[in-house]
């Protein structure tokens, strides 16, 4: 019986260049470009789904957990809206990164240096994001699984992944780190990836109910990230825990 979600090769490869997490020409310059599409998605949703008024700090009250959060890129938006944001990463570099950066801007987020299997917190989430994290982790079926028990009852989960299409491969692996290097060769192995239909399907046996599907594509005209009907490459799904 799998009792961690840690893969530690992943672990050692992020934590090597930790200290380019906020450099926008850097390692991680594919999440800055991907960060606004990311940061409208999960705030419309979340708005929609709780019945909030749009306002500069929409998110005031809402309890979010980053999971796999790295240098904060997704959780200081969340806490500028007005939420309440815990982030934890399993590498310890990723969250000294990230209290660094917080603190610098005087942003209030509890980070942790955890997988969501070791959080004891005593609380629930209403909201949880597992923002390109799934294909760097061990088990997805267990990781899926512990996230959900930190899941409040009718609360939202956000997973952002790679599609196991022959598409991704030449786009995400050949394309993205060999050809256009936009990514540090060996950042993603096809092989973790995930089709849609089998995430549902481990989401489903969690108590977690797909609401949403979205394709992510890149324009490359405009240098900027679209909601898409293709899900070959890129998607985000939106979760809903029964």
């Amino acid at each position: 019986m799998k009792s961690n979600t840690i893969n530690k090769k992943e672990i050692e490869k992020f934590s090597k260049i930790a200290s380019q997490w906020w450099d926008p020409n850097g390692k991680f310059k594919p999440l800055h470009n991907f960060n606004p599409i990311r940061i409208e998605y999960i705030k419309n949703s979340i708005i929609k789904h709780f019945k909030i008024k749009h306002s500069t700090k929409s998110l005031k009250k809402i309890n979010i957990l980053d999971i796999g959060c790295g240098g904060g890129l997704l959780s200081e938006p969340m806490c500028r809206l007005g939420a309440n944001v815990v982030g934890i990463d399993a590498s310890s570099k990723n969250i000294e990164v990230a209290k660094f950066h917080a603190k610098k801007n005087n942003l209030k987020i509890n980070y942790i240096c955890s997988s969501p299997e070791k959080l004891r917190i005593g609380k629930k989430f209403d909201v949880i994001l597992n923002m390109e994290i799934i294909e760097h982790v061990d088990d997805i079926d267990f990781f899926i699984k512990k996230s959900s028990q930190l899941l409040k009852k009718n609360g939202l989960m956000f997973v952002a992944t790679l599609n196991k299409t022959l598409k991704s491969y030449f786009f995400a692996i050949i394309g993205a780190e060999y050809v256009l290097r936009w990514l540090p060769i060996g950042t993603h192995d096809w092989e973790k990836f995930v089709k849609p239909k089998d995430l549902i399907e481990i989401s489903k046996r969690n108590n977690l109910n797909i609401e949403e599907l979205d394709g992510l594509k890149f324009d490359v005209l405009k240098n900027k990230w679209n909601i898409s009907k293709d899900k070959s490459v890129n998607y985000i799904a939106k979760f809903k825990k029964n």
